[in-house]
């Protein structure tokens, strides 16, 4: 008499996960958004991001199609956040105008400090291997940006309407100004590894604002 055998296991095959799970798509940008931060879009390996969030190859082609639209997913996400943050500083109708946006510059800077200068801006760092991406990242960079320096203007336009401002003064040009200088200083911040390029550029362009 023969003893029944228990079939073997398939091999090669990746073990089963919800295909559905809204949970792991989630995690998957957020590891996103913490990995570019710190070392961009190029040299970022999928193979690198699984293995930080435990899920088999086969499901992060579930979510995306590819290694592009995984990234505008993260950047789709860190533009979210960012907007919500600058919002709540810039729309805090506790502070004076210029203190919102003096505010977040600080707050911006304690959390790179947290960080230890590992972690950038998102945008700005994808800005600095722009000609190394795939097409229309360009677009959603500069789109994104504008989206920023609208708020920034808003922000400054109210502080004109309670005589921070001078009358005269052009917001949406000195809006692109401070996006310019504090994406620069970010970038020099982490190479230093020091707070000195974002303490600079914040004392400078409130101490020359047009009052």
């Amino acid at each position: 008499m023969q003893t029944p055998t228990t079939p073997s296991k398939r091999r090669g095959r990746p073990p089963k996960v919800a295909r559905t799970n809204p949970d792991t798509r989630d995690a998957l940008i957020r590891c996103g958004v913490e990995v570019l931060t710190e070392q961009g879009f190029v040299s970022t390996g999928i193979d690198g991001v699984l293995k930080r969030v435990g899920v088999p190859k086969g499901s992060f082609y579930h979510y995306f199609d590819s290694k592009e639209a995984f990234g505008h997913a993260v950047l789709s996400r860190y533009a979210d956040y960012f907007a919500r943050k600058l919002d709540r500083w810039l729309l805090s109708s506790e502070l004076p105008p210029l203190e919102r946006l003096r505010r977040f510059t600080q707050d911006a800077q304690e959390g790179m400090a947290r960080h230890h200068y590992r972690r950038g801006c998102l945008v700005g760092n994808l800005g600095q291997e722009v000609t190394l991406l795939p097409a229309g990242f360009d677009e959603r960079l500069e789109a994104i940006l504008q989206d920023w320096q609208r708020r920034v203007a808003d922000c400054l336009r109210l502080a004109q309407a309670h005589g921070e401002l001078a009358a005269d003064t052009d917001c949406d040009t000195l809006a692109a100004f401070f996006w310019i200088g504090w994406e620069g200083a970010v970038q020099r911040a982490r190479l230093k590894c020091e707070p000195t390029p974002l303490e600079l550029f914040s004392q400078e362009f409130f101490a020359r604002l047009p009052r």
